[in-house]
């Protein structure tokens, strides 16, 4: 299969992969709103769509459905099995994904307790091998992963990585012991590209971390000379993000994207996903005006789509 990460404009911006999150309606929502370069789907455990019984195969292939308009879309994955790796791959090739990422630096403890996520930045030959599998899937094979584990290791660990030669590594700029709790430190994008250039290599790099918007992406881009740069947290209520919009969205766009994210969850996932999930999106949407906090209190009483669709009709003003 062609290696789409190399036809990608540059910079690209990407869609970072969150649990509960970037999930099928709001891909579909943020295709409409501003598409990223990439897009990525949820975390999947390779593991349970190669093991699980038929209702649980149903339900982690929830995580696997996409829309034409998302593409080029990428199916990431967890495991420390390359055989399970391996016949997870072929399945998301099978399934028409544009590429296949390997988480490896998720912090869960339930994920790491199994070897998987960040617990491979401590098992380069584990992690190397997992990389191989992947890609006999046919598949372009990228790895989101992280500058280390308890210290800061991208020395030794990035090159492992470098030497399987994926077509794309995603770097979030923190330890995993860090968490989310420090500033990302972007400088180590910038030590990142060096030792792929060393290397002679054309594997992309892709910096993680604190990125507010565009602009600020494009500076980032510009200090530390990578490929691109994957948004997370920023697109929280945001589905404009990439869309190159200068203005504030108004209250009433906020609350007209949120009913329609709402349709598309109904359209998408009632039936296979807690409705609870859906309510993480409220407070993004919902605040900074007068009248937003009493509003955010009443979505948050509902206990369906139905029931928050009447209030937000209530709310929304004509045109």
């Amino acid at each position: 299969m062609l290696n789409f990460w190399a036809a990608l404009p540059k910079p690209i911006f990407a869609l970072a992969p969150m649990e509960d999150v970037t999930d099928a309606a709001f891909r579909r929502l943020i295709a409409r709103y501003g598409k990223p370069g990439v897009m990525f789907t949820e975390f999947t455990s390779a593991d349970g769509l190669v093991l699980a019984p038929e209702a649980g195969q149903r339900a982690l292939r929830k995580k696997l459905v996409f829309g034409e308009g998302e593409r080029p879309i990428v199916a990431q994955l967890f495991t420390s099995s390359p055989e399970h790796m391996e016949k997870a791959a072929h399945l998301v090739a099978e399934l028409g994904f544009d590429g296949f990422d390997i988480n490896m630096g998720c912090p869960d403890k339930a994920v790491e307790k199994s070897g998987c996520g960040a617990a491979l930045i401590k098992n380069p030959p584990r992690a190397r091998g997992l990389i191989r599998a992947a890609k006999k899937s046919g598949l372009p094979v990228s790895v989101k992963t992280r500058i280390g584990y308890n210290t800061d290791e991208l020395n030794s660990w990035l090159p492992e990585l470098l030497a399987e030669e994926p077509a794309a590594i995603i770097i979030h700029a923190r330890t995993r012991k860090e968490m989310s709790d420090v500033p990302a430190r972007w400088e180590r994008i910038t030590r990142a590209v060096a030792l792929r250039d060393a290397a002679g290599l054309k594997t992309l790099i892709l910096g993680n971390g604190d990125v507010k918007d565009l602009d600020d992406a494009r500076a980032k881009v510009a200090e530390t000379k990578c490929d691109g740069v994957m948004f997370g947290r920023a697109i929280y209520g945001n589905p404009w993000l990439f869309a190159e919009r200068k203005h504030v969205p108004t209250p009433q766009e906020r609350l007209h994207a949120l009913s329609e994210h709402l349709t598309l969850f109904d359209e998408l996932l009632t039936g296979t996903t807690n409705y609870a999930t859906m309510k993480k999106h409220f407070k993004a949407y919902v605040s900074g005006w007068n009248g937003a906090k009493e509003l955010r209190i009443r979505l948050m009483e509902t206990e369906d789509v139905t029931s928050a669709q009447a209030i937000l009709t209530d709310a929304i003003l004509p045109a």
